[in-house]
């Protein structure tokens, strides 16, 4: 973030009364973007914004191994995007983040549907 703000203060303009709050927001964005970034990670969000799923059900729909989808659902976790409920032996995932949920159906309809 240290680099976007040497770029914008080396630029001779004043920064806008909020630049502070908006680099913050562009960091956040990033961040989100980035989880956005993988193709099994985009697939398993398109897929938990019709409805929470078992990670059993997600490696069906994905077609990968369950240590590959265990992985990019870690790191969806780890990234506040979704979340997981045990019952037994079963982990049922059900997206987290409601800004995602409108991010993910919007890309959803452009480009799955």
């Amino acid at each position: 973030m240290k680099n976007v703000q040497a770029v914008l203060e080396s630029a001779n303009d004043p920064l806008p009364p909020n630049s502070g709050e908006m680099l913050e927001n562009a960091q956040r964005t990033t961040d989100f973007l980035k989880s956005l970034s993988h193709p099994a990670r985009l697939v398993i969000l398109c897929r938990l914004a019709e409805g929470s799923a078992s990670v059993g059900e997600l490696e069906d729909f994905l077609q990968l191994p369950q240590s590959a989808v265990s992985k990019q659902l870690a790191r969806l976790r780890e990234d506040g995007l979704v979340d997981c409920t045990r019952d037994g032996r079963s982990i049922t995932y059900s997206l987290l983040d409601e800004k995602a949920r409108v991010i993910i159906s919007t890309l959803y309809q452009e480009f799955c549907a």
